[in-house]
């Protein structure tokens, strides 16, 4: 395909082939003077020139492509999210759609012509072909990829790239096969969310202060790259592109981004917000846990932070020469901007409002704050004051699933509308999933899920996935209530993992069981002004009975009788029934309170990116299995004292 040096016959022929071409499309290999591969898109956003391997001071010199740069970044608001309301009035013919084009893309993949499809892409031919699967099932097919079998084994297009889970929740990172295609759907979940958000809090020209990091990239037997989910997004060469049309570029350089050593990234995260401080419009990180961890860094180092910008030279302990050379060309010699910061911590009590303080222009802070982050909360909406908290949208490592559109609503109360074009999407119905004694079986051999416009609201489901990138009736361990609808596709409110969490007798006690527990405890450590920095938990069957052991790392010192007092109230607060009886009865043993040295945490947090997990997709692990040796290990070593409920005696 010529093209000729002419912006708008560039764009015309674009237009004319459809509006849209797949990644990986080469579209001439000189185009304006710049070598290497060049590819256009048309995004829910409008036009955006996505440049891979390109000789960038070429494109620069060259005024016709920096205009042209200029034109496809631009955002249109209005027209996302008509977009969205147009796909969501009519979700169930978009499902049938993009099941279609996943289908036909992935057509010559071993594992759907091994099913027999024979080139069906209607969805009951599907469903009566391919079996729901776990990744374990989809494991040897994914161990060939990464061993560097080429040949098309789940997809049509070989696989270059596996994404790592953080490993929290099965103690060891899963293997998850990575695509352009996913990038594509993460750009639409993005643009989908930030038109809506930008709607009730208008940003522009706006930077943020974001908590985001590269993880240590791993090369697998066969060569291919495998590093977190977020850092594939990261390293994508469309992600700065798209984050500079919805105006949110990370005011830190990618040299701290993708550093090596956690700590001096986030030191220097810290300082780039500052140096920027005026132009800071929002603070965020893929998790609220990050956006925490931070803030409660800031408070040690605050003071080093001052010196660094009264100075202008950057503490002797960042040591990492490219993080040092960057930070260089942005640190001047700034009396004045640390004086006013210095001035702002004085003033703090407690720190509390210290964002506001900081960040003078911010709107809100923005991060995933459901689920498993719910417990980090009540700290961040300490630092926030008066910010708003906006929670992010909902997907996991396997890719997304629906984005925040009522960006108003607290995270407590937040909903997920499904995106209907980004995924092919089923939802196994809680009540076919019942056992004997009435609580769900996730191991039952033959659920029978409903398409995404046939969920009820006010029903619970494990959702079903299919996406491009060779997941298919992929069963994500997810829980979800449908709330409503946004015209016809659901709102989703995340409620657990599906697996159960702690579990002795007849317990059934899930991740959101314990956090309640331990909230209910830690009201009593706050009328000392103590709190809990970050919690876990363990089943103990050294010995009979078994019994609930939960793991607290505490602010400060408490008194015994104040931390027995928590036990028993731990105890109690798990309202189960089958965990209220087994306690009567000693069938389950007296719940056991260990509170472990301060920085414990952080050494489990250690251990995780020891393995490859970045700190921005990492999750604190809420129960350590038996297999979990390590954590199990590092939490053990640190137990300074041990408290025992009598709560039921």
């Amino acid at each position: 395909m010529e093209i000729l040096p002419a912006e708008d016959h560039f764009l015309r022929s674009f237009v004319k082939r459809g509006g849209y071409l797949r990644s990986g499309a080469h579209i001439g290999r000189d185009i304006y003077g710049c070598r290497g591969l060049i590819q256009v898109k048309r995004e829910t956003a409008g036009l955006f020139l996505v440049l891979g391997e390109l000789e960038w001071q070429k494109r620069q010199s060259n005024p016709s492509v920096v205009r042209l740069l200029e034109r496809v970044e631009e955002f249109n608001m209005d027209k996302v999210i008509q977009e969205f309301e147009s796909l969501t009035k009519d979700a169930e013919r978009v499902q049938r759609e993009t099941l279609k084009r996943i289908l036909e893309d992935n057509a010559s993949a071993e594992y759907l012509q091994s099913l027999g499809l024979n080139g069906r892409t209607d969805p009951h031919s599907f469903k009566s072909c391919v079996p729901l699967v776990t990744h374990k099932e989809l494991e040897p097919y994914i161990y060939r990829i990464i061993d560097g079998d080429a040949s098309p084994i789940l997809t049509g297009k070989t696989i270059t790239t596996m994404s790592l889970s953080s490993g929290t929740t099965q103690g060891k990172p899963k293997y998850v096969p990575w695509n352009d295609e996913l990038f594509e759907t993460t750009m639409q979940i993005y643009q989908t969310s930030f038109a809506f958000r930008n709607r009730e809090f208008p940003i522009k020209n706006a930077k943020a202060l974001s908590f985001i990091y590269g993880s240590k990239q791993l090369k697998t037997k066969g060569g291919l790259a495998a590093r977190t989910a977020t850092s594939n997004v990261f390293r994508s060469a469309g992600y700065k592109c798209a984050m500079r049309a919805l105006q949110s570029q990370c005011c830190s350089p990618d040299e701290v981004i993708f550093g090596p050593d956690f700590f001096q990234s986030l030191y220097c995260h810290l300082l780039c917000g500052l140096i920027f401080r005026e132009e800071v419009q929002f603070v965020s990180s893929t998790f609220a846990h990050s956006i925490v961890h931070a803030f409660r860094t800031f408070e040690q180092v605050w003071e080093e932070l001052c010196n660094d910008i009264r100075e202008g030279v950057l503490t002797s302990n960042v040591t990492v020469p490219s993080i040092r050379m960057a930070m260089s060309k942005l640190l001047k010699p700034n009396p004045e901007l640390a004086n006013v910061i210095h001035k702002k911590c004085m003033g703090l009590s407690n720190w509390y409002g210290l964002i506001p303080e900081l960040f003078p222009n911010a709107k809100y802070i923005y991060g995933i704050m459901t689920g498993s982050m719910e417990p980090y909360l009540k700290k961040l909406s300490h630092y926030a004051g008066e910010l708003p908290l906006l929670t992010a949208d909902y997907g996991s490592s396997e890719g997304w699933i629906a984005a925040n559109v009522n960006p108003r609503l607290p995270p407590e109360k937040a909903t997920y509308a499904v995106l209907p074009h980004i995924g092919y999407f089923e939802f196994i119905p809680l009540s076919q999933l019942e056992s004997i004694n009435g609580e769900p079986d996730f191991l039952s051999s033959d659920p029978q899920p409903v398409g995404l416009t046939e969920v009820k609201v006010g029903e619970e489901y494990e959702i079903v996935m299919t996406n491009p990138a060779g997941l298919y009736r992929y069963r994500l361990g997810d829980v979800v209530k449908v709330m409503g609808f946004h015209n016809s596709t659901p709102e989703l409110k995340f409620i657990r993992r599906s697996s159960l969490l702690l579990n002795i007798n007849i317990d059934k006690n899930t991740e959101k069981d314990l956090q309640l527990a331990v909230e209910a405890a830690a009201k009593l450590l706050a009328e000392e002004r103590l709190e809990v920095v970050d919690f876990s938990s363990h089943v103990d069957l050294s010995k009979e009975p078994g019994h609930y052991v939960i793991f607290w790392e505490t602010s400060g010192e408490a008194s015994e009788e104040l931390l027995h007092e928590c036990s028993n109230c731990l105890d109690k607060s798990f309202v189960d029934a089958g965990y209220t009886s087994s306690r009567k009865v000693n069938c389950i043993g007296a719940l056991e309170l260990r509170v472990v040295k301060r920085g414990t945490f952080q050494k489990i947090l250690d251990h995780y990116l020891g393995l490859g997990t970045a700190v921005s997709q990492y999750k604190t692990p809420r129960c350590v299995g038996p297999t979990n040796t390590k954590v199990l290990q590092i939490l053990s070593e640190n137990v300074v004292k041990s408290f025992i409920s009598t709560a039921f005696n």
